[in-house]
């Protein structure tokens, strides 16, 4: 009888291990690559962002990058409005979202489904920047 017992708990141990570990393999890392086809597109968006050159925090804007499976931005990205108007950088940010989620969708991956806020953009030195992070850190791309 204790031999059963033990038997018995010890294969729900090792099917509770195998279903959590295959779990934690399907979700991909958070901070994975772009794919193929986004990296041009992110080059894209960082080149028509630029210097993001800025004499006020009112020049500075936040557009939301990338797409995660569960919905919503990967990231944000500062860009400054001083001597530009965003419609080419909008357009750029909205096609690799959409890349974004096609190649999700091609692949099921899956996502943590955590929430990325939007951090603001402040002027400092001359330059548009993401706001710090309320834990000290920051969501810069």
């Amino acid at each position: 009888m204790h031999t059963s017992t033990y038997s018995a708990l010890r294969t729900a141990c090792a099917a509770i291990l195998l279903l959590a570990t295959s779990a934690c393999g399907s979700a991909p890392a958070q901070d994975a690559p772009p794919a193929p086809g986004n990296a041009g597109l992110l080059a894209q968006i960082q080149a028509e962002v630029g210097a993001a050159a800025c004499d006020s925090t009112q020049q500075c804007q936040t557009i939301a990058i990338g797409a995660k499976a569960c919905g919503g931005p990967e990231r944000y990205l500062a860009w400054s409005s001083k001597d530009y108007d965003g419609k080419k950088l909008k357009a750029l940010a909205q096609a690799q979202a959409e890349a974004s989620r096609k190649q999700q969708q091609a692949d099921g991956i899956m996502s943590t489904c955590s929430i990325v806020t939007d951090p603001g953009a402040t002027c400092e030195a001359g330059r548009c920047v993401l706001q710090k992070s309320a834990m000290g850190g920051s969501s810069a791309m």
